[in-house]
């Protein structure tokens, strides 16, 4: 049996595409999800995407990754900066989760600095575009081959 990966997009991720290219680029979220999953299944994953635009939507996916999950790779979006109850839902499935950010957070605004999730991640991936999915891909694969 595989192990599986459950990848999470907060609020806005589904406008990729479309948003602030500068930051966000020009590929669809369905298009880096598509090829997330080639290559993940070349890793040997399972992965199961979901996006929502809902805190609570995202903490349910969390909740429900106890014992079905090897990983999460996150994209909290906005909800980074502000989501205790994200980061509290973090702790509970005990697995890895893996931060990502298609900007690099550090660099922006003020306000997008501050990631209040990382405590409760493993690492953070920021400023390679969608890349940052497949450093994160890469980095869970590290981390549940040893």
């Amino acid at each position: 049996m595989s192990k599986k990966i459950l990848v999470l997009n907060g609020p806005n991720i589904n406008m990729t595409g479309l948003r602030d290219k500068q930051f966000y680029g020009s590929v669809t979220l369905p298009e880096i999800e598509a090829e997330l999953k080639k290559e993940a299944a070349r890793l040997g994953y399972e992965l199961d995407c979901f996006q929502s635009n809902h805190e609570g939507a995202l903490i349910d996916r969390i909740h429900e990754a106890v014992g079905k999950f090897d990983g999460i790779i996150l994209n909290a979006g906005a909800l980074t900066h502000y989501s205790y109850a994200l980061a509290d839902a973090l702790e509970i499935p005990k697995i890895p989760v893996i931060e990502v950010h298609f900007s690099n957070i550090a660099a922006r605004e003020e306000f997008r600095a501050k990631s209040v999730i990382a405590p409760s991640c493993v690492g953070q991936i920021s400023g390679f575009g969608a890349d940052s999915y497949f450093l994160a891909l890469s980095a869970l694969d590290h981390i549940l081959s040893k």
